[in-house]
Order: structure tokens, then C-alpha cells, then sequence
């Protein structure tokens, strides 16, 4: 069983858990992902891992509550323990000298682009971060992506915060004007990991998304998570999750992760 030592909500529906688990936390790396499992007859949930301390033995998950089985990880306490907590999964994202990166973050997304974004930086890169949400006070962790960007790009559906609009929009403009991008990654919904990929696609900045698609065991095993990248057949668990938003079936992405949306929806409202 593993402990969980700080949970708080960052913002409504949006929350961080931080459990201990030295084993994981030593291997760790930026675009690696967990599978945590809140009881023994729980769902195993796929989370990016959001930071972690070495030292200390901790990893920390941003996530949404969005069903049953994020409402019973959002219902968690300090002191609490989960029944599975496993990782690290999948390949650990390139880090390399490229140049200018823009690090992309929306929603559960703003968490999860943070290792990616220090990483980067430590690495030598110019980072530019933009992230997004539907209002201010759905933003979080702006100081904290700041310390580790040369410059952070804010965007709110409804304009109340920083620039009116979206990521992809932000990108465009950028783009259009010349700006020197080498390359783009971006974590967070679907729709906007699929946006920016488009408006990045015309200017050909290669563009790395975080797919998170439907996961039972994490290991290749159950081919759950199987997705099309470049007219092939690839897994997310093992061959990700971390791909070329270029060369994704999105079409093929979005279908499947509406495959059990009755089935979600029986059990949400039968708890």
C-alpha cells in the first residue's frame, strides 16, 4: 500500500496528490506516466506525473475528477493509501539541445508540463511555456512554470486572464509572425493536444503529444491503449505515450475514448 503524504485541490475539479513511493520516485523521468488504482475493486487510471522529489521519495499526479473512479482519488486524505501505485510506464520524453521549445499545457495538462518545461530548460533550451483554461480561476502553478520558462503565454477561453482564446491560437500567431519555434509539446485534453497539432502542422514545427488513452494494465499486454501514429498500429503504454501529433489518427483517438462514455455514465450514477 502506498501512503499518500500531501493531496490539495488546485482549482475546482483539478487535483494534486503527492504519495510516497521512493521506488518510483528513483526512476522517474519527464513524459513518464503511473497507474494508480484508489481501492482494491478501483479502476486503473493512467496519470502523467506532475513532480517529484528524489530526496524525499515522493511523486506528485495532477488530475481531473471527471467520473467514478477520479471522484474516489479526489475523496483520498493525507494519511490515506492507495491499493496500486506503479511505475514509472512508458518512454521517457527526448531531452535534447533543439533550440526554442514551446512547452504547452491545458487543464491536467498545466501540472504535467512542469517537469517537461525544467527539464528542457536545464538542458540548455530556449522555453517558451503557454498554457490555458477556460477562466482565471481555472489557472494554476503560473509562478511555478514561470521559474523554469523564458517566457509563459497565458490563455482563458473567456479573456479573463492574459490573451482571449486558446494555446493553438497563441501558436498560430506566433507562427504567422516569424517567430522561431524548433519545436512544440504539448499535454493536456485531447481536443487541445489535436488544435495545437494543427495549427502547427502548415509550419512544420515538429510537434510531441502526450496521448492518454484508454489503459487497463499499462504493459503492452491488453492492447487497450492501441492507437494509429503514422499509418501504424502503436501502444501507448509501451510505444508512448509521448508521439508525433503530426502522423496521429485523432479521429481514431477521439472515437475510442467515447467507446465507454454509457458505461461511465451507468456507473456514475449508480454510485
Amino acid at each position: 500500500m502506498i501512503q499518500i503524504v500531501d493531496r490539495s485541490m488546485l482549482v475546482p475539479n483539478i487535483h494534486l496528490l503527492t504519495l510516497e513511493a521512493p521506488l518510483v520516485a528513483s526512476k522517474i523521468q519527464p513524459g513518464h506516466f503511473v497507474i494508480i488504482k484508489a481501492n482494491e475493486k478501483g479502476e486503473r487510471i493512467p496519470l502523467t506525473v506532475a513532480d517529484w522529489n528524489r530526496e524525499k521519495g515522493t511523486v506528485s499526479c495532477a488530475f481531473m475528477q471527471v467520473g467514478r473512479s477520479t471522484r474516489k482519488l479526489a475523496a483520498l486524505k493525507m494519511g490515506d493509501e492507495v491499493e496500486t501505485f506503479v511505475g514509472p510506464l512508458g518512454k521517457a520524453i527526448d531531452i535534447n539541445r533543439f533550440g526554442t521549445v514551446a512547452c504547452v499545457g491545458g487543464c491536467y495538462g498545466i501540472g504535467s508540463i512542469y517537469p517537461v518545461a525544467r527539464a528542457i530548460k536545464s538542458a540548455g533550451n530556449r522555453v517558451v511555456s503557454l498554457i490555458e483554461a477556460r477562466s482565471r480561476f481555472l489557472l494554476y502553478w503560473e509562478e511555478k512554470i514561470r521559474q523554469v520558462s523564458d517566457a509563459l503565454i497565458v490563455s482563458t477561453s473567456d479573456g479573463s486572464k492574459g490573451e482571449k482564446g486558446h494555446n493553438s491560437d497563441r501558436l498560430r500567431e506566433m507562427l504567422g509572425e516569424g517567430q522561431s519555434i524548433d519545436l512544440v509539446v504539448a499535454i493536456g485534453c485531447t481536443f487541445m493536444m489535436y488544435a495545437v497539432s494543427e495549427a502547427t502542422r502548415s509550419f512544420g514545427v515538429k510537434t510531441i503529444v502526450s496521448l492518454n488513452p484508454i489503459m487497463v494494465d499499462g504493459t503492452g499486454m491488453c492492447g487497450a491503449c492501441r492507437v494509429e501514429v503514422g499509418g501504424k498500429t502503436k501502444f501507448a503504454c509501451v510505444d508512448g505515450p509521448d508521439f508525433d501529433g503530426h502522423e496521429v489518427d485523432w479521429g481514431l483517438v477521439l472515437a475510442r475514448r467515447k467507446a465507454y462514455i454509457r458505461h461511465e455514465t451507468v456507473s456514475e450514477e449508480a454510485s
